[in-house]
């Protein structure tokens, strides 16, 4: 199991303020990003390799754009 106790959560920019339907984002633990549910913040959670998170923002950033 992965030590998130120094993860920095941050709020996603992209959340808004949608009555707490939110996801983190923590970006400074080495060698992977980790996502949670921000209601849930001691439930499951999806980690992901820097290089894959990166993909999949560009992914996301241009199919908005589409």
């Amino acid at each position: 199991m992965t030590d998130l106790t120094g993860a920095a959560w941050r709020k996603s920019t992209r959340s808004g303020d949608n009555g707490g339907n939110c996801v983190e984002v923590a970006t400074n633990l080495p060698g992977m990003i980790a996502v949670r549910d921000s209601k849930d913040p001691g439930g499951p959670l999806l980690s992901f390799e820097p290089a894959a998170w990166a993909a999949f923002v560009a992914t996301m950033r241009s199919d908005r754009t589409a």
